[in-house]
């Protein structure tokens, strides 16, 4: 097997077990509620959400430290990490540790995530990153999906502490492989430190921010508890912003965001993640609670669209690299809307084949086609110095759209307005409505075409000098591309050459 695959299997199996655990507990929840029957409903979502707002909050000073301090180092201390929560999760003898747990499994998956296409994107030429990236996303994407089905059948096989047990299954044989596979790359001149401060703003903001949102359900839009949650977060935010322009090593360099292919492919990724985690956790309330399947029944009823998903990957990946990401993002979209209006018109009687299978299969070609199509968009003018970072602020974005979307879904579905089945029916409308603006987010894409961008395009804080830095993967050029000319580098529309920066470090060990 060429290596290129060997790095994608081994960072795609990483990938599966980080997003398996965002749903995988959703099917568990009646489970953990049986089995700590003096827990209330609050205190265990909060083995759903304190995962999801640590995740997020982490993601991007986990990317940033691991293009300074090496990919392949932080992914496997990320992937380490997630071992130790996974263990300690499946022992866990009460909800707090099994919370605190859960906070652990979210620090290593904030390790693994921009890591991991951060090793992965240097090894394949960029003629071929948009099949890298549908190759590496759907992976993300199915086991995202899977979630549900898998945990359901854990469930009901050996009970809910197999939901965490199994990623040891998983994940030790994976970083048997990583060891042996990765190879080490990093920005080799990345200049002063990491602002400090600048990350526990960003970390305290993004946490807060999430907070408000998962519990907008309970505290209620006006309450005090809300709008001051909401308002530290917006602050911590904007004193970021603020730092970041005056810092000489902001945690975001304001320059990564001006690339707009990138800026505008993580709105469409954020809004189609809100969209799709809601869809998600939406077809389990409602196979269990109106078709009153069991978890049994229900994970295997929600197989079709990881399935579907995983089916298209390669035809995606290849239309992406002929066609360019919008032609993949935009129709994405429109099979996500048409899914989930579908799933509005389910009657209240159970019939599978009729009434569920088709719309999972139009939401499984949607996963398939907007992610792939927005990760190549933001990633096809990103400079490779900087790939951990990117890849950490887009899947912070996503993160943070799923929990806004989870949050929306609550609180449509606590509405008492009608019955059970026309409130579910209001849901997959509002779900719809959101596939629709992420079709509409990739119809404003443009024309983006992939090409090699060594550097970070010049940015000068006051009182510090230009930021921007070459990366290679262990001393060579990623295959199929051509070497820059000395003192000049591919740069985003708009931006000036910068002078080279650096050369690859060695291959480890």
């Amino acid at each position: 097997m060429a290596r290129h695959w060997k790095v994608l299997l081994v960072t795609s199996v990483a990938v599966m077990m980080a997003l398996l655990d965002v749903t995988i507990v959703n099917v568990a929840l009646p489970a953990l509620a049986a089995a700590f029957p003096d827990s209330a409903l609050n205190d265990l979502s909060w083995v759903l959400n304190a995962y999801n707002v640590v995740f997020a909050a982490a993601l991007i000073p986990a990317g940033r430290l691991a293009d300074r301090w090496g990919r392949r180092r932080l992914f496997l201390a990320g992937m380490g990490l997630f071992l130790v929560g996974s263990a300690a999760c499946g022992l866990a003898p009460a909800v707090g540790v099994l919370i605190a747990a859960r906070c652990v499994q979210a620090l290593g998956a904030a390790a693994i995530m921009p890591t991991s296409l951060g090793l992965l994107l240097p090894e394949f030429p960029v003629q071929r990153r948009a099949t890298a990236i549908a190759l590496w996303t759907a992976t993300g994407t199915v086991a995202g999906a899977a979630g549900p089905s898998l945990g359901g059948a854990l469930v009901a096989w050996q009970g809910w502490r197999w939901v965490f047990l199994v990623n040891l299954a998983i994940g030790l044989p994976g970083l048997l492989a990583a060891v042996r596979v990765l190879r080490e790359n990093r920005d080799t001149t990345p200049g002063p430190f990491p602002d400090v401060v600048g990350a526990l703003l960003l970390g305290g903001g993004v946490g807060a921010l999430a907070l408000a949102v998962v519990r907008l359900p309970d505290w209620g839009a006006t309450s005090a508890a809300f709008g001051g949650t909401l308002a530290v977060g917006a602050a911590l935010l904007a004193a970021l912003a603020i730092r970041s322009v005056r810092h000489p090593a902001p945690v975001i360099e304001p320059a990564l965001i001006r690339i707009r292919s990138f800026s505008v492919a993580n709105l469409g990724s954020l809004v189609f993640a809100a969209a799709m985690n809601a869809l998600l956790l939406c077809n389990v309330l409602f196979l269990t609670q109106v078709w009153r399947y069991d978890s049994l029944a229900t994970g295997g009823a929600l197989t079709a669209g990881p399935v579907t998903a995983a089916a298209l990957a390669p035809l995606v990946g290849r239309l992406g690299d002929r066609y360019g990401p919008r032609a993949v993002a935009l129709p994405g979209g429109l099979f996500f809307c048409a899914g989930a209006l579908l799933f509005a018109r389910a009657p209240g009687q159970p019939d599978f084949l009729a009434d569920f299978l088709p719309a999972a299969v139009l939401i499984g070609a949607g996963a398939a086609f907007s992610f792939p199509g927005f990760g190549h968009a933001a990633f096809a003018e990103f400079p490779r110095a900087r790939f951990a970072t990117g890849v950490a602020i887009a899947s912070c974005l996503r993160q943070v759209g799923a929990v806004v979307g989870i949050a929306v879904l609550i609180t449509v579905l606590n509405d008492d307005g009608g019955t059970p089945l026309a409130v579910f029916h209001r849901a997959y409308q509002v779900i719809a409505a959101g596939g629709l603006l992420a079709a509409g987010v990739a119809l404003t894409l443009g024309r983006v075409h992939a090409r090699d961008v060594a550097h970070v395009p010049a940015t000068r804080p006051a009182g510090g000098p230009a930021a921007g830095a070459a990366t290679q993967p262990a001393g060579t050029q990623p295959a199929g591309t051509t070497a820059q000319p000395a003192g000049t580098a591919a740069q985003p529309a708009g931006t000036a050459a910068q002078p080279a920066a650096g050369t690859a470090d060695g291959r480890a060990g």
